[in-house]
């Protein structure tokens, strides 16, 4: 059985990432794409690489075959989702959000940090949270939705949080970590988005490395959600010229006691949560993951250092953050929901060169 799918805010990088996974799945049929400003354009005239694939078109977000989907993905930015979810689950359609609408469970904390007002806080206690390996009940529940002919809200994880979270939760819900946690992380320029600004121009963005929204970056709650520390997330996001690709180092203050267990004791630990879930690649000791390993798949590469000298564990975490950290994932979360193999239209193959 397929499902018609569509895709709002297909033209961005990420929407374009989604197309790219979704003509290649077995079970959804791609039926719809939307761009307010490139409505009439073939999708391969906008994106070259098409050519040949598919002659789908753009439409406008309006278009009344979105409300003819089974399935609806929003590559839409924040604040924009909302003026469509609620009327798209009305509708029963389930709804894949890869904007930062429906992610943090407060609305007070989405309106403190995106400075709007958030218009349907009574989806936030029931929308699924959107990271398969550390959110399986929320996503077994959208299933049953489902199952029973109900639509079902998933707010995707940020690609930052996903990289972090994944690294560093086995630790912090070990108990293992006390104090602060110390978030270096740096992402391939199409982390920015499609419009091109000053940060972004290849002439700023290439043989360049910068800190940005140092202190205030809008996916600190949100790791803080994840990981439950509310308030003790130090979180400096990097912009690197690469296009694709996100590195995330966490630093975690060992307690006493964990400080006395060995590093295989962790990876161990690490194993016990991850194996089985077939997007996380926990690497052994001495190995570090790379993002050059993980682009154009949805692995999350995850590796483990302790420094001994000061009993602070380094855990690190790689993605594509066009695949993992947003269109890839929303596919996970799409096939757990529907009952269908994980995996599907998913490659955990990275390329070699």
């Amino acid at each position: 059985m397929s499902y018609k799918v569509g895709v709002v805010g297909a033209a961005g990088y990420a929407g374009a990432e989604l197309v790219r996974l979704l003509l290649g799945h077995p079970e959804f049929e791609l039926s719809v794409i939307t761009s307010n400003a490139d409505a009439g354009t073939p999708l391969a005239a906008e994106y070259p690489a098409f050519a040949g694939a598919t002659d789908l078109v753009f439409t406008t977000h309006d278009d009344p075959a979105v409300r003819a989907c089974d399935l609806v993905f929003l590559a839409v930015p924040h604040t924009a989702a909302l003026a469509q979810v609620p009327s798209l689950l009305e509708a029963g359609i389930t709804v894949v959000d890869l904007s930062a609408d429906y992610r943090l469970a407060d609305k007070d904390v989405y309106e403190q940090w995106y400075n709007a007002r958030h218009t349907s806080p009574e989806l936030l206690s029931t929308r699924a949270f959107g990271l398969p390996e550390l959110f399986g009940d929320d996503l077994a529940r959208a299933h049953e939705l489902h199952e029973a002919g109900k639509p079902a809200l998933v707010a995707c994880a940020g690609c930052y949080p996903t990289a972090t979270s994944l690294a560093s939760a086995p630790a912090v819900r070990a108990g293992w970590t006390h104090g602060l946690v110390i978030v270096d992380a740096k992402s391939g320029v199409t982390g920015a988005g499609k419009g091109c600004n000053a940060k972004t121009h290849f002439c700023n963005a290439d043989e360049d490395v910068m800190a940005y929204n140092v202190g205030k970056h809008r996916h600190t709650p949100e790791i803080e959600q994840i990981l439950g520390k509310p308030g003790e997330v130090v979180f400096t996001p990097h912009l690197v010229p690469q296009k694709r690709g996100l590195l995330s180092t966490v630093y975690l203050q060992l307690t006493d006691e964990a400080a006395g267990m060995s590093l295989d004791d962790m990876l161990a630990c690490y194993h016990a949560l991850y194996d089985g879930h077939p997007f996380v690649q926990v690497l052994p000791a001495g190995t570090q993951p790379r993002t050059a390993s993980v682009v154009g798949t949805n692995v999350a590469q995850v590796g483990l250092a302790i420094n001994a000298r000061t009993n602070t564990l380094i855990c690190t975490g790689a993605i594509d953050n066009l695949c993992k950290g947003a269109a890839g994932q929303g596919v996970q979360c799409a096939n757990i929901v529907f009952g269908l193999d994980e995996k599907a239209g998913l490659s955990n193959i990275g390329m070699a060169v």
